[in-house]
């Protein structure tokens, strides 16, 4: 029996459109009455949970989901021991700097040494400026990351990017971009290996209807 983890959020709509066309049926997941946390496809092989973004991965590690859909920048923070496969190129974002737009900084580079920096994404945000050698303090943040600047808790944010509405609206701008972020397809490391429950078709369907892949 295949089990997906899907994330809430965002990515959900794109993610049960994709399974869709291989025959995996989840939309369930998008009726707002439902409450359901794990739904069976009509055929009764396949099952579905719907867990945080942020827990997609670890599902998957844990052996509990073969298969998940996961933000890059999820990947990219958390380090889990998964198989990244697909490049399914939905969820398009940007993992950036951000400080106030009266700030006189308009590079990473240019904030001072040991300034404050908000994130939610902790271990991106310390390789990040540790690769530009500048010692900052990296406060941890889990809510609106925002207001570090507005409350000046911080000098500058690292998070999540798309339409750059959010920081425009906050009276925010972006500095720099360290990577781009798009919804992947992972799989557990043992199943895939062994092709568990047919896991190799399901996984080169999918493929087949992206136009880039991450090699496992």
């Amino acid at each position: 029996m295949l089990t997906v983890a899907l994330p809430k959020g965002g990515l959900l709509e794109d993610s049960i459109r994709l399974l869709q066309q291989v025959g995996l049926d989840f939309s369930a997941f998008l009726d707002s009455a439902n409450r359901q946390l794990e739904i069976w496809d009509a055929s009764r092989t396949a099952k579905a949970l719907l867990v945080r973004n942020y827990d997609v991965p670890v599902y998957v590690e844990y052996g509990q989901a073969q298969l998940g859909i996961v933000g890059y920048d999820i990947l990219r923070e958390k380090q889990p021991q998964v198989a990244h496969l697909v490049d399914l190129q939905f969820g398009r974002c940007r993992l950036s700097v951000a400080v106030k737009e009266s700030s006189p900084y308009r590079s990473a580079l240019e904030l001072p040494p040991h300034s404050r920096v908000a994130s939610k994404f902790v271990h991106c945000a310390h390789d990040y400026f540790q690769s530009l050698d500048l010692p900052v303090e990296i406060v941890p943040l889990y809510g609106s990351v925002e207001l570090g600047p507005i409350t000046g808790m911080s000098e500058a944010i690292v998070d999540l990017v798309a339409s750059g509405r959010t920081l425009k609206e906050n009276n925010l701008l972006e500095i720099e971009r360290l990577f781009e972020s798009t919804a992947r397809l992972i799989a557990h490391p043992l199943s895939y290996r062994l092709n568990q429950d047919g896991l190799h078709d399901r996984i080169e369907q999918i493929r087949s209807l992206t136009s880039a892949h991450v090699p496992a």
